[in-house]
């Protein structure tokens, strides 16, 4: 089936979303997490053969990101069953007003209509894109990336029939079955078919589609995150904190990019710093995490000399950027010429300076003593995510059911003219 016909479906099915009720939407959501969980062994099968297409092609981290386990697969399921637990946000007056003339003016949420989400190589989105999508009205229409499509086909199965199961449309959910340019560019001029456009992938898929979409689109993803170590941080709770945030999942876009330390601590840090990035986790077993040092760095501590776009790069890899500041304010005016606005972290235990840096970073996410790796719908109570928007316009961060949604004004009256 071409991605017109795709899109030409989807408008049907919207239409008939727009008759469907709370329950009978979390019905649909229960059938779908029963559905890929009773599925697993067909969806892992799928995954095993997109897993041996890609090795050797792309890196170790991005396999891990690529793979399914049970684990996952039932983390999905789980997913999907906290969406339906969620209010739903179609048809919620946001705001009342009465005019002096006895006219009631409500403004109502109300479903984007057809959201389309270009993604590369997560599976794990296909399942938690269409659970946000059901949830809040509208219909999915999911573009993935070849490495993963074996996968997203199979979890898209299972999720038809979830839906089939419920008594609502397979065509609420769809995956295009082109993973060439050529899809990606119909997605994005899809005008009068497409309401609203999510890329989630890496910086040259979310410039393209921001740069070339006639659609509107929602700018995601790209995140070099920062944390800053200040000279009043705890050292033993800033080494957790940026361990967790480094090599926790490195390939995601959460993942620490940049660590900044204040020069009066450097001495003292920046050893401790390399010994359990590099000399514990070696010892461990573990791969250690490659420092790219700037001069001052440098001069306390062995590493790779930075280069000149090592602060301006998302790696998605056990590698990490280590940088000197002279002061919060300078560690702040780093992090806007560097940072994505995505996720940025102070360490400090001083409340004045926390609150100065988090007034000056103007990022989607600014953490004080905790890791960056919490930017994340699940973590943030929404069930799971359609993706992080780094732009300021109608969402920024994690993306849930209340993003999704747009609105209508309804006014009521008893014949007023005017």
């Amino acid at each position: 089936m071409t991605t017109l016909q795709i899109l030409q479906e989807a408008q049907t099915a919207r239409r008939a979303l727009l008759r469907t009720g709370s329950k009978q939407k979390d019905a649909a959501l229960h059938a779908i997490a029963d559905r890929l969980w009773a599925d697993r062994e067909r969806i892992l099968a799928a995954n095993a053969l997109d897993m041996d297409a890609a090795r050797g092609h792309i890196s170790e981290v991005m396999l891990d990101r690529l793979a399914l386990t049970e684990e996952r697969i039932a983390a999905m399921a789980d997913g999907v069953r906290q969406v339906a637990a969620l209010p739903d946000p179609v048809g919620r007056t946001l705001r009342t007003v009465e005019r002096p003339n006895g006219m009631v003016i409500r403004r109502v949420s109300v479903p984007m209509g057809v959201v389309a989400i270009i993604y590369e190589s997560r599976p794990n989105v296909t399942s938690d894109a269409a659970a946000l999508a059901l949830k809040s009205g509208n219909v999915c229409v999911l573009r993935g990336g070849k490495e993963a499509f074996r996968s997203a086909n199979a979890i898209v199965e299972s999720l038809r029939e979830g839906l089939v199961q419920a008594g609502l449309p397979r065509e609420a959910v769809s995956l295009v079955q082109d993973t060439t340019r050529q899809s990606a560019n119909e997605l994005m001029r899809a005008v009068g078919l497409v309401d609203l456009l999510i890329p989630r992938g890496g910086a040259g898929l979310i410039r393209s589609c921001v740069e070339n979409a006639l659609v509107p689109c929602i700018q995601t993803g790209t995140g070099i995150c920062h944390v800053y170590v200040d000279k009043d941080a705890d050292l033993e709770m800033a080494l957790d904190i940026v361990e967790n945030a480094k090599t926790s999942r490195p390939s995601v876009c959460n993942a620490e990019e940049v660590c900044l330390v204040h020069r009066d601590i450097t001495e003292r840090f920046l050893p401790l710093l390399r010994k359990r990035l590099v000399e514990d986790r070696a010892a461990g077993g573990l791969q250690p995490v490659e420092l790219r040092l700037d001069k001052r760095a440098a001069a306390v501590i062995s590493g790779v000399p930075a280069g000149e776009a090592d602060f301006d790069t998302e790696f998605l890899d056990y590698v990490l950027a280590v940088g000197v500041v002279d002061s919060p304010e300078a560690a702040a005016e780093h992090i806007a010429s560097h940072s994505t606005g995505h996720s940025d972290c102070i360490v400090t235990g001083c409340r004045e300076t926390a609150e100065s840096f988090i007034a000056l970073v103007d990022s989607a996410a600014v953490y004080w003593n905790v890791s960056t790796r919490f930017t994340d719908g699940g973590e943030f109570g929404l069930g799971c995510e359609m993706g992080i928007s780094t732009q300021k316009l109608h969402a920024r961060g994690p993306m849930g059911l209340e993003e999704l949604c747009s609105y209508k004004y309804v006014i009521t009256g008893n014949g007023q003219t005017r």
